[in-house]
């Protein structure tokens, strides 16, 4: 008997050994995983999972499709001030170092238009363009606009992608948008925000005819400086706005930026291309937002609008009887609630256009007819003249000589006088292709090139034996 319970406690005892192993082996095991990619593990773990709504792109709210098609045409700017780009002295670079800056610009036309803004080329006495796929171009100013803070520049160059116009009037609060830049050190930088506030004016810009128009559209989007001059667009990749300003007690983002609004920068790059300076059709007053105190002050029944403190003798709105102490609410039919809606609105004119001016006068509201002029009184729509360069004579080539040649444009010297042009080598008949690396058109176009020229000058092009001729030119 007690062999028995001897055995049957053996058993027992194995058994439950066995078990206890099996136990282990299992728990072993099972700390083991059964797949061989940490990947593969969490997609089948989150597949069945449902997405919080937060991580839902809304339909629409597509920022890779805008950032894609517009960062292409976004550039870099790089400007040199002193004594120009291609000084005559080798050594002049290394011993009087020309001051630089940079900013960003917008391609606005596939044959190389660039939009940006006047401070970023302000003074500058060369220009180089850098596209988002290192293509360098050197660039002529075609004219600029320090009252918006605009500028318009152009490089030689087809088939370039470019930012096509959006409409800013149809931008509404809380709207998403993209700030696109192409600073020197970052290349490509695209920030998202939303629209905060419009017609903002911060007082940054100045005219000294006291003619600057701040409207800028108010974001949240990161601008640091190197972006001035570059895309604000919307969510279909369309421009809206220039980007000019930030809101900064310390020279970099803080939170608000400014952009010049598109409706805007279409007229002032318009008047550029075809004129070569801005066509500002003015109304002639002094004018004052209509504020609540204003209001108790001038005994007026509205708060919101534009009160005219005077009216200039002979302007365009004397002549439509528009008077001191009246409040202008709307122009063409748009609704303006302060001073910076009312002058970007008529800042879309030119001089000699109509426009219709709502004004409210002793409780009534009334409309009249304005025809804008320029500030000199008259309507007169002329092309900048350029001054013409000393020292030397200019002619244009014929198209057959042009195309003898195989050139899109140029200039012939046609006479030199005893000056730096003559003592440079240069000679009569020596046909000019490039200032500085910059293409030369034409007379007008070598005329706009030297005005902002200083210090040394590169000439290129080609002599009457159809030689390669370079001379470096130290203008006075």
């Amino acid at each position: 008997m007690k062999r028995w319970l001897l055995f049957a406690l053996v058993i027992v005892s194995a058994l439950i050994g066995a078990m206890f192993g099996t136990l282990l082996t299992l728990k072993y095991f099972a700390d083991r995983p059964s797949y061989h990619s940490i990947e593969e593990r969490q997609n089948l773990q989150t597949a069945n999972f449902l997405r919080d709504t937060s991580f839902r792109i809304p339909s629409g709210l597509n920022f890779e499709a805008a950032a894609k098609m517009v960062t292409p045409a976004v550039v870099h700017i790089r400007t040199v001030y002193g004594l120009g780009n291609f000084s005559l002295n080798a050594l002049d670079n290394y011993l009087n170092p020309h001051a630089q800056s940079s900013g960003s610009g917008v391609v606005i036309s596939d044959d190389g238009y660039i939009v940006t803004n006047h401070h970023v080329i302000e003074d500058a006495t060369s220009i180089e363009v850098v596209m988002n796929n290192n293509q360098r171009f050197f660039a002529k100013v075609i004219g600029r606009d320090p009252s918006t803070d605009l500028a318009l520049i152009k490089v030689k160059a087809k088939n370039l992608p470019f930012v096509k116009y959006g409409n800013s009037d149809n931008v509404t609060m809380g709207e998403w948008v993209l700030a696109i830049g192409n600073p020197f050190d970052l290349n490509s930088t695209v920030t998202a925000g939303i629209v905060s506030a419009r017609a903002r004016n911060i007082g940054i810009l100045r005219d000294k005819n006291n003619l600057q128009i701040e409207s800028f559209i108010q974001t949240d989007a990161a601008v640091n400086p190197g972006n001035s001059g570059g895309a604000l667009v919307n969510l279909e990749g369309e421009l809206i706005g220039i980007n000019s300003a930030i809101a900064t007690a310390t020279g970099s983002y803080s939170g608000y930026s400014f952009a010049i609004p598109v409706s805007l920068v279409k007229k002032i790059m318009d008047d550029l291309l075809e004129y070569g300076e801005v066509q500002r059709g003015l109304l002639g007053v002094q004018i004052a937002d209509v504020t609540a105190a204003l209001a108790d002050e001038e005994k007026l029944d509205v708060v919101q609008g534009v009160f005219i403190r005077s009216v200039n003798k002979g302007s365009a709105a004397e002549q439509a009887g528009i008077e001191t102490g009246d409040v202008i609410t709307e122009i063409n039919q748009h609704h303006v609630s302060g001073v910076s809606e009312m002058q970007e609105w008529v800042a879309r004119n030119r001089p000699g256009q109509v426009i219709h001016v709502t004004y409210r006068r002793s409780g009534k509201d009334h409309q009249v007819k304005a025809v804008l002029r320029k500030l000199d009184g008259t309507n007169e729509l002329k092309k900048m003249d350029y001054p013409i360069v000393s020292g030397l004579e200019v002619e244009d080539l014929s198209y057959g000589e042009l195309n003898k040649l195989s050139l899109d444009g140029a200039v012939r010297v046609k006479s030199l006088t005893e000056s730096h042009w003559k003592k440079s080598g240069l000679k009569e008949n020596f046909i000019i292709t490039h200032i500085d690396k910059i293409p030369v058109d034409n007379v007008s176009d070598f005329n706009r090139i030297m005005e902002m020229k200083k210090g040394g000058v590169l000439v290129e092009g080609i002599f009457e034996s159809g030689e390669m001729g370079v001379f470096g030119v130290e203008i006075e």
